[in-house]
């Protein structure tokens, strides 16, 4: 392995993407510099794009399958111990590790946590509504949204499908009861939607929320800790995902990002050592926090002081976190992802019967099917 080079990492432009990062990189001068792109772009530009250009990139689990063909990201075993991916797999939280585990291989290390969990302004609402009837009835009395922009109308059709008690990624997808009360109930929700709410990201309705601007509650949103903590504007409350009924699921959609070495890139010790601390558990539950990260071991969430410090954002999602599912990853899905939550958006907006939306949404997923070049096919929630 190479020494004295100085290496070039791609993150996301978000302080939850790049402070701790940038903070950590500062602690070994010469070794290392983070750039950063927008959330679309991690979301989904073509990996092998970025491998050409960076030695480092902070990656979306999704893009896996691909990774594996392109053969563009060095799996962690040609790197690492087997004991030392045991350890970050024993420690993450969750599905964390094995999101990121293709063909018996892992891509990345999970830097970070994140679900869908519901948000909302504390002053509206003291507290969120557990099950998705107690949605539906806030719904027509405070300004509600769902989180459509992007991939995330399919991501929030998922997760209400979970809800319902099914795992998406059957030859059909869904099953045609499951699929139709999910898109039915996506469809009441926005009706009553603040206009222009399906154009925002994430983060913008969370800043929405947080500026008091406009939306009150989204049952379903990726969580970002920098959002609850208090601070000089107003503070974004946490809580677990919705379920159907008391007891049910908690129907949930993992994200976070985890940190994948390219192939082409000869890794030095020193900058193998960094990746390592990034990973200590210390590192996980001090450093990362106090930088604005949203750390992925279970050791961190679990943390007394750390939820002190996040306004319990840990605690409050904790449940939803352990569960959160794990999406389709293989070569092709993040094709699908991106048409088919355009496909459900639509249909929202222009008020088209779910049973033709589910028509198409079916037809893009077979296409995706025979397109996928192994057989590394997720159905019910297996993980290759």
């Amino acid at each position: 392995m190479m020494e004295s080079r100085r290496f070039k990492g791609l993150t996301w432009d978000h302080p939850r993407g790049y402070r701790a990062l940038e903070a950590a990189a500062r602690r070994v001068p010469e070794l290392l510099d983070w750039s950063r792109q927008p959330l679309e772009g991690f979301e989904s530009h073509p990996v092998a794009d970025l491998a050409a250009r960076y030695d480092l990139l902070v990656i979306d689990h999704p893009h896996v399958g691909e990774i594996a063909k392109e053969d563009c990201i060095r799996p962690l075993e040609e790197i690492f111990s087997p004991e030392e991916i045991e350890q970050w797999g024993r420690q993450s939280i969750g599905a964390a590790l094995r999101s990121y585990r293709w063909d018996g291989r892992h891509y990345a290390f999970p830097l970070d946590v994140a679900m869908q969990v519901a948000a909302r302004d504390p002053d509206l609402v003291a507290s969120a509504p557990d099950t998705w009837d107690e949605v539906l009835r806030l719904s027509h009395r405070i300004p509600t949204a769902l989180s459509l922009a992007g991939p995330h109308a399919l991501l929030t059709f998922y997760s209400i499908c979970l809800a319902l008690g099914e795992e998406p990624g059957s030859v059909e997808l869904v099953s045609d009861v499951v699929a139709l009360a999910a898109l039915d109930m996506m469809r009441a929700l926005t009706a009553n939607a603040p206009r222009g709410s399906e154009t925002l990201n994430p983060i913008a309705q969370l800043e929405t929320i947080a500026n008091r601007s406009g939306i009150a509650f989204v049952p379903l949103v990726f969580g970002y800790v920098n959002y609850a903590a208090p601070s000089s504007r107003g503070v974004v409350g946490f809580s677990e995902a919705p379920r159907i009924a008391p007891g049910g699921r908690r129907g949930s959609v993992l994200g976070g990002t985890g940190i994948a070495l390219v192939r082409r890139t000869e890794p030095s010790l020193a900058l193998l050592d960094h990746l390592r601390w990034l990973m200590l558990e210390e590192t996980q539950t001090g450093f990362i926090p106090a930088h604005a990260g949203q750390p992925s071991a279970l050791s961190a969430w679990r943390d007394p002081s750390v939820n002190i410090a996040s306004g319990e954002f840990y605690a409050a999602t904790f449940e939803t976190a352990m569960s959160a599912w794990v999406r389709p990853r293989f070569d092709g899905y993040i094709a699908f992802q991106n048409r088919a939550s355009a496909t459900i958006r639509d249909a929202l907006l222009n008020d088209d019967p779910a049973t033709d939306t589910l028509k198409r949404l079916r037809t893009l997923w077979q296409c995706a099917l025979d397109g996928a070049q192994r057989d590394f096919i997720f159905i019910q929630g297996q993980l290759p």
